[in-house]
This record gives C-alpha cells, structure tokens and sequence, in this order.
C-alpha cells in the first residue's frame, strides 16, 4: 500500500513539475510580440502593398495640381521648301530655301470647375489611401498576434498531452505490477494500456500541429525559428474597458477604416458628381506665346531677302459648350447611380462593423467568465482526482476512475491555457473592429509575457 502511495504521489509531482517548467520556462532567444510584428511589417506583402497604394496615391493627387497650375511648351521646326515660278514668267527669282521656327507658348488655366474637383478627388483619394494602410496595420497586428498565440497554445497542448502520458505510463506501470501481485484483474493493465496508446496518438499529432503553427508563424514574420516569449502564469487578464458595447459600437461606426473608406468613397462618388455638371459650363484660359520665324533665302512676297518674323500673342480664350450629344446629361445620371450605391455600401459598411464589434464584445466577456470558471474547474479536477486516487488505494474506485479523472484534468489545463490566449486575442480584435488598434495595445500584451 505504501508503495502504491509513492507511485501516485511521483505520478503527481512528475506531472505538475513537467508540464509548469515547460510551460512557464521561457525558451532561448525567444522574442516578444511587438519584436515579431515588427519583423512581419519588413516581410508582410499586404501591408508593403498598403504603404506602396498610399504613396501612389498622394502622386496621383499632384497629378490633379497640374489642372489648376499653368503650363507651357517650346516649340520649334526646320524646313526646306522649292517653289517653282515658271509659269508667272519669274524663272529667275529665286524662292526656294530653309526656313526655321521657334516658339513658346503658356495656358494659365482662369475657369476650370472640373479640374478643382479634380483636385479635390485626388485629396480624397489620398484619404482612402491612408485609410487602407490603417486597416492592413490593424489586420497585421491581429495576424501577428493569432499566428503568434496560436504557436503557445499548440505548445501547450503538447506539454499537457506529454505530462498526461507521463502520468499514465505511471499508471499502466502501477496496474501491471498490481496483477501481478493479484491484487487487480487484466482490466485495469488493459485500460491503462488502451489509454497510454490513445494519448501516444494525441501526443503525434499535437507535435505536428505544433510543428504547422511555428511555420505559419515562419511564413508570417519572414524568418526562420520564431520563438514566442510564454505568457505569464500569475498574468491578470484585463478587463474590456469601457464596460458598454454601445461605446464600442458607435466608435466601429465613426473609426473603423473599412467605414472610413466607405465614406471618402461616398464623397468621392458626390464630386463626380459636380464634375459631370460641369459639362454645361464654359472654360476660361489665359494663352501668351512668343514665336520667331527665320526664312534666309527669303519668301515669296520678298524673295532673297532674309527675314526674321518675331510675333508675340496674349489673349484670353472662352470655350462655351453648346451641344455634346447627350452626353453630358446621361453622365450625370450614371455618377448618382453611382452616388446611390456608395451611400449604400457605407450603410452596409456600418451594420457590419456593428454586428462585429457587438460579436466581439460579448465574446470577450464571455471569454473571461469562461477562464474564470475553467479556473475553477482545474481546481475541481485536481481535487478530483487525488480523491480517485486516494479511492483507487484503498479499493472503492478502479483503475478507469483514475484514468478519466487524469483526462479530465489535463483537459481543463489546455482549454485554460487556449481560453486565456483567446481572450487576449479577442481584446484586440474587438479594438480593430473598433478602429483603434495601435501597437500601445500590443505592448500592452507584451507586458504580459514571461522575460
């Protein structure tokens, strides 16, 4: 009896101590979040995409300058020409010769109305952009921080599955020795055994799983054996603040860069809109050049005598639309189509976001009250199964008790350790769907995690 007392007891004290030095023991060179995400903005294609939209939008916007700003042009020609005067008896007057040409030329653009807008859309366009690199940030944070969680809780359950296996090798060992002895039936070794084959399972493909989410986690950050700092073990778990979806609901409906978008889009679609009305109004520019003309041989009117013309023009030029086949009309009526559907999409934009962070919110809560009473649970389990144990010794409990009890011990120690980095997760996402993930929130994360 006192030897069953000690292989429990080892059985015991083996499982705790393998499974909380591994799980709390931070790995070598292990790196935080906020290193590894910012390792993943140098590799992550999607948000070197979003920095490269942005930059071509704000070019695209000086583009649009151009329509408000003057511009000029140089222009220049050479030219041989012959002119045959035989016929008006004058064979001996010579006209034939070069000529050359040179000119400037500069429009100051007075009355424009589509080319403001131009340039408004183009402010506006730089907005969208900008609005689109926030969002790429906020979702490369969540990739970072899932991928990076992911790996943890994959290495939990394979630390909890190996204790387990430790624990029912224990047993299985304990079971053969007591048929020996007679003090049990074959059941007990053969459930011991059909156990410890059952966990060998898990055990496989927990290690695989592992060994899929550190690549993805690889993939994601662009290098090679990326090692995630364990989170904390006395880590306190903060609460969601302020403590009221409808805050968190109005905030994803102002802040959120995918209602954002939706809205610049809808501004956009309202000054093409204006553009396309002024196809009725006319154009108003101011036009000067300066072009000198070079004949050496002479012209027509004064043959072999080089000329040089100089002549310089300014003027204001007056462009009046009349009549443009409808087009105009039918192009107004497409951009408040066009208007309507972007209203419609901001609308939709906002339900979504809505529902998200609602869904978010209450995922939260429930995530914290569920590592509350998972808390508790491990308790309950552990104080169950010393007392299978304790039954199993003094015979009013038999080999499976023990078995399922250790089941369901390990069980609860890996759905709190995943409940724990799901509400971490979740915190953030809530933020992101909110519009205001930053990487303040992140370093916040980070301090909970074991140096």
């Amino acid at each position: 009896m006192k030897a069953l007392q000690r292989v429990f007891s080892s059985t015991l004290r083996m499982s705790a101590v393998y499974a909380l030095c591994v799980a709390a023991a931070p790995p070598a060179q292990a790196q935080s979040l906020s290193a590894l995400i910012e390792h993943a903005r140098g590799y992550d294609a999607a948000w070197q995409a979003a920095r490269a939209q942005l930059q071509a939008a704000g070019s695209r916007a000086e583009q649009a300058r151009a329509g408000l700003l003057p511009s000029a042009a140089l222009t220049g020609g050479a030219n041989y020409s012959r002119t045959d005067m035989s016929r008006a008896r004058l064979s001996d007057v010579n006209v034939n010769g070069p000529s050359q040409t040179l000119g400037v030329q500069a429009t100051q653009p007075l009355y424009r109305p589509a080319n403001r807008i131009a340039f408004e859309q183009g402010q506006r366009g730089t907005d969208f952009a900008q609005a689109q690199l926030e969002g790429a940030e906020q979702d490369l944070l969540i990739r970072v921080t899932q991928a990076y969680f992911d790996v943890l809780a994959a290495g939990d359950t394979l630390t909890f599955v190996r204790a387990q296996k430790t624990a029912v090798a224990e047993q299985l060992a304990a079971a053969k020795r007591n048929f020996q002895v007679g003090t049990t039936t074959v059941t007990d070794e053969r459930e011991a055994q059909a156990r410890h084959d059952l966990v060998t399972a898990q055990e496989i493909a927990a290690s695989n799983d592992l060994h899929v989410k550190r690549l993805a986690l690889d993939q994601l950050v662009g290098r090679t054996g990326a090692t995630p700092l364990p989170l904390a073990q006395s880590a306190q778990l903060p609460a969601v603040q302020p403590d009221d979806v409808s805050n968190w609901v109005r905030s994803a409906e102002e802040r959120q860069p995918q209602v954002r978008q939706a809205l610049i889009a809808l501004d956009v679609a309202k000054l093409e809109t204006a553009k396309a009305k002024t196809g009725h109004l006319p154009t108003v520019d101011l036009q000067a050049g300066y072009n000198v003309q070079r004949t050496p041989n002479g012209s027509i009117s004064m043959p072999g005598v080089h000329s040089r013309t100089d002549a310089a023009t300014v003027g204001v030029a007056l462009n009046l639309p009349l009549f443009a086949g409808f087009a105009v009309q039918n192009r107004i009526k497409e951009t408040l189509s066009l208007e309507d559907k972007a209203r419609a999409d901001l609308d939709n934009a906002r339900r979504n976001v809505a529902q998200a962070a609602r869904a978010a919110f209450f995922g939260v809560q429930s995530g914290l009250s569920q590592v509350a009473a998972l808390r508790a649970a491990e308790s309950s389990s552990q104080s169950a199964l010393d007392a299978n144990k304790l039954g199993y010794q003094v015979g009013v409990r038999i080999n499976i008790d023990v078995l399922n009890a250790q089941s369901q011990l390990y069980q609860t120690k890996r759905d709190l350790a995943a409940a724990r980095y799901n509400v971490l997760v979740g915190t953030l996402r809530l933020k992101q769907v909110a519009g205001t993930l930053t990487m303040d929130d992140v370093t916040a994360v980070d301090a909970l995690l074991m140096r």
